[in-house]
């Protein structure tokens, strides 16, 4: 069964390789006998472009029969003798320079087709495998789309949680205040309604970070209200003071007087603030050999309120300085590395700049800028 079809296959090709050898030979040979008597030699060029194309397109084995062919032609009807298949002395140099310049040109054409095709061919691979490394490409950059959405939905998991964990974790420690003043005997009214209303503020605090969250969602500016950062300081200051009080911390205020009114979102401040008053005092929670203190300043400066966070805790060396805001960056044992991160990122929103940098008597400096802006430019 395999012979026949490769019999079926070979034959056609061999009968269609004879046909063009015989058509382009005979049109070779009726066009030159048409011009011959317009010569006083023998015009044998033709001969030439029929072995040629034969050649190119039926093969070397077509191209070698095409110049059989037209040797046979050439002999009988063109080199003297004339009709007669000997050939006369003076036309033997003649003869078999045109034998061998018909078979140099069925070889070259033959040669030229069969380099052709097989640069077709290797065209035809190399876009193949172009085609197929595309494709393999484009499968690897979908999934590393995929994870960079894993990832990101994690980040901003993590986000959230971080965000949202310190105002839930001061309503709990406040609730159990709340009940050790109540289970006071008496009960201290005073100190529990006091912790209600911190229970109140933090609880407005993690609702509000949550609003600020959907917003993002759904690419909505923060709301920005003209603020004192002044006002802003000494509420977290008092927010802070029995934390402080528990670590052994004392927390120090140096607010210049007067300062002008800032445009920003004031939960997003204040979660900015709190962060870099908390790093502050978990700096120096192992601190031992010296007195643990916090100072919060603000004061203008040119265009800006400059706002600094200082801490005696164990100090912060050049190296750390800025990767400290790299997400995910973290010198506490049980950190997660993305307040710094995001609180740079809301400061930045603001126009503003954050950075830290060691404190020369012992500690860090953790502080931002925010532009002054004239009150003409609110709406």
């Amino acid at each position: 069964m395999a012979y026949r079809i490769s019999t079926g296959s070979v034959l056609p090709r061999f009968l269609r390789r004879l046909g063009v050898s015989l058509l382009s030979v005979g049109l070779a040979f009726a066009l030159t006998m048409l011009l011959q008597p317009l010569f006083p030699y023998p015009f044998l060029f033709l001969f030439f472009g029929a072995v040629m194309v034969t050649a190119w397109f039926g093969g070397a084995a077509a191209g070698i029969f095409a110049v059989l062919l037209s040797t046979i032609l050439v002999d009988y009807f063109f080199v003297p003798p004339v009709h007669s298949f000997s050939i006369s002395t003076t036309a033997e140099a003649y003869f078999f320079a045109f034998v061998l310049c018909a078979l140099a040109a069925s070889w070259i054409s033959s040669a030229k087709k069969k380099s052709e095709v097989a640069l077709q061919e290797a065209l035809d691979h190399l876009e193949l495998r172009v085609s197929e490394r595309s494709a393999e490409l484009l499968k690897t950059q979908t999934e590393l789309a995929h994870l960079s959405q894993v990832l990101s939905m994690g980040e901003l998991t993590a986000s959230i949680a971080h965000e949202i964990n310190q105002p839930l974790t001061a309503v709990v420690t406040h609730g159990h205040a709340c009940l050790e003043w109540l289970s006071a005997d008496p009960p201290n009214v005073d100190k529990a309604r006091q912790t209600i209303e911190r229970i109140i503020q933090d609880g407005t605090r993690a609702g509000a970070t949550i609003s600020r969250v959907r917003a993002l969602f759904k690419k909505e500016a923060p709301v920005k209200e003209w603020l004192d950062i002044n006002e802003v300081v000494h509420e977290l200051a008092i927010f802070l003071r029995d934390e402080a009080t528990r670590r052994g911390i004392l927390v120090h205020t140096a607010l210049a007087p007067g300062l002008p009114k800032l445009k920003a979102n004031r939960v997003q401040l204040q979660q900015v603030l709190l962060n870099l008053m908390l790093n502050g005092m978990d700096a120096m929670d192992d601190i031992t050999d010296h007195r643990k203190e916090l100072v919060i300043s603000a004061r203008a400066e040119e265009a800006n309120v400059l706002v600094r966070v200082e801490d005696s805790g164990k100090g912060l060396d050049e190296q750390n300085a800025e990767k400290v805001f790299t997400p995910f960056f973290t010198t506490k044992p049980d950190g997660i590395g993305l307040g710094l991160s995001l609180s740079r990122s809301i400061i930045e929103a603001h126009e503003g700049r954050l950075w830290a940098s060691p404190r020369p008597s012992g500690g860090a400096i953790l502080q931002f800028t925010l532009p002054i802006r004239p009150r003409e430019s609110d709406g």
